[in-house]
């Protein structure tokens, strides 16, 4: 594999907007910091938060080259203790058919001119950015399900800062606060300035970024954000569901539920008018997969359209894993479909998304275990409907700027704790 003869202008256009896309290819490499920052004026979300488990130093202890492919000294499968069954097999399949792509994607990062320069950038990211502090986070799950819940409030501190000739904010001194207490819980908490706010719950802070909107609530409650009216629903809806995962229940990292409980969830309602496209991240686990080809996307009324891979790397660009690892695959797979208040016909799904291109690969190297990265700006391209999409994340974990987020701890990457100061 030879490499680009020079950087291209993709690398300017990444540090800017941190998005990298490989020529030729379906693939892309982000940085997730990069992406939510563009969510903030004041405050920074700290690399050294995000990359701590694939930015330290034992991760790029020499200069990243293009050895670090794990083909190289690739080490002999295990010997399965016994023979695949028939859903094993199926699995298998599917990664044989995927695993090209990846390797070809993988090779695309790797073989690129640029990629050195990305890696070392992250890197000094990572090191000058300041340390998590703070002490322990609190649970809003465990808060959420004691009767005092409805009763605790959450204080947002509006700062505005009026610039010369502006004309907002009259009667409003330069630099004063504005204070807004409101429930927390099974309530629509909006910030709707242009500017980061930052809030106070039980002596910790929270920082919520600018034109967004929380509804903190366990799935009981989901019915309660479904809008009044067709036009005012959701053009790209993302779900990020708490599957059952024993690696999850292991370290009690968060709770999970059985797949079943995910069949209530009100796709339909939630959709606008014109159309939703909905993103699904999923395991890889081949019964979860049936049960959304057969059950899940039908009975919320999703065609489903294509398949993205999320191929997850090291700080030197190694797979964060062996790419045939049986049980712990280095890739999660985010299934997209089409949901409709019409029945659409097989022509017209292909006049519709008969360009897209089917198994696109994100690379980048992951954060916190579960935390996804921010994939809603690569996927605004395939939205139906009007171009000023609305959008929404269900079992949210954090919030981006002009997105709804829900689900029982939207707050929880929101703690100050994973923010540069101002």
């Amino acid at each position: 594999m030879e490499a680009e003869s020079k950087p291209s202008d993709e690398l300017p256009r990444f540090l800017d907007s941190g998005i990298y896309r490989f020529p030729n290819s379906n693939a892309v490499f982000v940085d997730p910091v990069r992406l939510l920052n563009r969510s903030y004026n004041r405050f920074r979300v700290s690399p050294s938060a995000y990359y701590s488990r694939f930015l330290e130093p034992k991760h790029y202890a020499q200069e990243p080259t293009l050895s670090s492919n794990p083909n190289k000294r690739k080490r002999k499968p295990k010997k399965q203790p016994h023979s695949l069954n028939e859903k094993e097999r199926a699995a298998d399949q599917r990664h044989q058919e995927a695993r090209p792509l990846l390797l070809k994607a993988h090779e695309s990062l790797l073989g690129s001119a640029d990629f050195p320069a990305i890696m070392s950038k992250l890197r000094s990211d990572f090191c000058s950015s300041t340390e998590l502090t703070g002490g322990e986070e609190h649970s809003f799950i465990e808060l959420g399900s004691v009767w005092q819940g409805p009763l605790c409030d959450i204080t947002l501190n509006f700062k505005f800062t009026r610039l010369k000739n502006e004309t907002n904010n009259e009667g409003l001194e330069n630099g004063k606060v504005e204070q807004r207490v409101l429930p927390v819980f099974n309530n629509l908490i909006v910030n709707d300035t242009h500017d980061d706010v930052e809030a106070e719950f039980l002596k910790r802070h929270y920082i919520l970024p600018r034109e967004s909107c929380f509804y903190m609530s366990d799935l009981g409650q989901i019915h309660n954000i479904i809008p009044a009216e067709s036009d005012n629903g959701f053009n790209l809806i993302v779900i990020d569901p708490p599957w059952e995962n024993g690696s999850a229940r292991q370290k009690s990292l968060y709770p999970t539920l059985p797949s079943r409980y995910f069949l209530s969830l009100p796709i339909k309602q939630l959709t606008h008018q014109e159309g939703s496209l909905v993103a699904l991240w999923v395991t890889n686990r081949e019964k979860l997969r049936n049960f959304i080809e057969k059950e899940l996307f039908p009975a919320w009324g999703v065609r489903y359209l294509f398949t993205v891979y999320w191929l997850k790397v090291k700080g030197d660009g190694s797979l964060i894993s062996d790419l045939d690892l049986f049980h712990h695959r280095p890739y999660e797979c985010l299934l997209l479909g089409y949901c409709h208040g019409k029945v659409m016909n097989d022509s017209e799904y292909l006049s519709e998304f008969g360009a897209v291109k089917d198994k696109q690969i994100i690379i980048s190297i992951p954060g916190a275990y579960s935390r996804k990265p921010p994939i809603g700006e690569l996927l605004l391209e395939h939205v139906p409907g009007v171009k000023s999409a609305r959008c929404i994340e269900l079992f949210a974990r954090e919030m981006v700027t002009g997105w709804f987020s829900w689900g029982n701890e939207p707050l929880h990457f929101q703690d100050s704790r994973y923010f540069q100061g101002e």
